[in-house]
């Protein structure tokens, strides 16, 4: 029976909640680099709401502590998406985010910024199994010739959440509700989702209700199709090859790519405020629009990969494994050098900072179809399990990056502290990229087999009674 591709479907829906799901975590997770300096600096808001006094090493820990429960929580995630299925997973997620998100106007007053770090720090732990999720769901939901596009359109929440968080937070904090709405507005999105997602989420396309015979049909006859599509269970019972994967090159490659992205990211995510704060001395109205500003262009560009990369697989220009490496680089490339010359920069050329800052976070989106993706090319049926272990590995880094900031630069207003702190990230984008470019594979590796486990042993077996025999003889 030849299968019908239907224009738009379930698919789609699905593609959508994970896209709103990225925005409304990454809202919650990344107020803080706005929600920090109104905080400290309430003249520069809302001047009604109290101001604390931290120092920049205090800030740092703030900044940091989120990723000291998120790194915790990705490998588990992907067991939990396995164990439970990524419905399930990512509503008490993202419910715990966001109810933790309403947490800080009410205890920091007492607590001060230790009681801050710890509320983030919970937060992140209920963060960590998002992205493991994510990837599980569009493994059982994406056709294989429509990973690549599905892929990228819910990742772009990414871009929309930063964008959402960076913009919106100086907007509210310099509003009538001040820096606590932030944090209000913040977890109420977060629980909004979380109603539509349990109404229209299914693991998988046979669980869906509302899905189409056609789309059915469609997404389980797809060449390499998700082999767990025809039995929401079967995910569940496929062995997990660990020596496998983790003898894998090109796994490391992936792991490799992603910390060197999560160390450049995370630097420009948690420190664009400041920066703008302390060197380019903007007041935090300018500075909210910004700093979304970059992210914006990110957003955009996202778009503009995805188009590019699907007009060339579908022309047959570049193959899956020539985009994705060529992406990257210009990904990580570009915005390596766009960083050493931001470090150069201060506040007599604050146009051309902005402008830098802007091309290298706008070209950095390249790095979704260059990347993050790649898991589901290298093994679907362990999509979830995979993204759990490279963003282990990835989000040790944002725990560093603030700190490291914290370390370097002692007086937020010195530029040339700043530019040691810019270029650091250049060299790790610039090695991260080489790596991928050398090892990285986007195949099908044959660890991604149900029987993988059971052949070896198969053929472990064999190879020992065929010893015992010539021992024999």
């Amino acid at each position: 029976m030849k299968s019908i591709r239907p224009c738009l479907g379930q698919r789609h829906v699905q593609v959508l909640l994970l896209f709103l799901s990225i925005v409304v975590n990454y809202v919650a997770k990344l107020n803080v680099g706005v929600a920090v300096v109104a905080m400290t600096n309430a003249e520069s808001t809302n001047p009604d709401f109290k101001e604390y006094d931290w120092n920049e090493k205090q800030k740092s820990y703030i900044l940091s502590s989120f990723f000291w429960g998120y790194f915790i929580t990705q490998f588990p995630g992907g067991y939990l998406c396995r164990r439970f299925g990524a419905k399930t997973t990512m509503f008490y997620s993202t419910l715990g985010s966001a109810v933790l998100a309403f947490v800080p106007p009410l205890c920091v007053s007492w607590g001060g910024w230790q009681v801050y770090c710890v509320i983030r720090a919970v937060q992140g732990l209920f963060q960590g199994p998002i992205f493991p999720c994510l990837h599980a769901h569009l493994a059982a939901w994406c056709p294989v010739n429509e990973r690549n596009r599905l892929g990228a359109l819910a990742n772009t929440g990414i871009e929309c959440g930063t964008v959402s968080a960076m913009f919106l937070s100086g907007i509210i904090a310099a509003s009538d509700l001040g820096w606590p709405g932030i944090f209000y507005i913040s977890g109420g999105i977060g629980v909004v989702f979380c109603v539509a997602w349990i109404l229209f989420a299914a693991n998988s396309p046979t669980e869906s209700k509302l899905i189409s015979q056609e789309e059915l049909v469609y997404i389980e006859t797809s060449k390499n199709a998700i082999k767990a599509a025809n039995d929401s269970e079967s995910e569940v019972k496929i062995p997990v090859p660990w020596k496998a994967i983790m003898s894998s090159l090109p796994f490391w490659a992936l792991v490799v790519a992603r910390s060197a992205q999560s160390w450049g990211f995370s630097t420009l995510q948690a420190e664009i405020p400041s920066y703008m704060n302390g060197v380019l001395h903007m007041n935090m109205k300018s500075n909210a629009l910004f700093s979304a500003l970059p992210y914006l262009a990110m957003w955009c560009m996202s778009y503009i990969y995805l188009i590019t990369s699907d007009i060339l697989l579908n022309k047959k220009v570049l193959s899956l494994t020539a985009i994705r490496k060529t992406f990257n680089s210009l990904a990580f490339l570009v915005p390596a050098a766009a960083l050493i010359g931001i470090g150069f920069l201060d506040e007599d050329q604050k146009t051309l900072a902005i402008v830098l800052m802007t091309a290298n976070v706008g070209i950095n989106a390249g790095s979704t179809i260059g990347s993050a993706l790649n898991t589901i090319d290298l093994s679907p049926n362990h999509a979830g399990v995979l993204m759990g272990v490279v963003n282990t590995a990835a989000n040790v880094v944002p725990i560093l990056t603030p700190l490291l900031v914290g370390f370097i630069v002692q007086n937020e207003h010195d530029r040339t502290q700043w530019q040691i702190v810019f270029i650091i990230s250049a060299v790790v984008f610039t090695v991260g990229d080489l790596f991928y470019v050398i090892f990285g594979r986007m195949k099908l590796q044959p660890w991604d087999d149900p029987d993988f486990l059971k052949a070896k042993e198969t053929h472990n077996e064999e190879n020992t009674k065929n010893s015992t025999e010539n021992t024999k003889l």
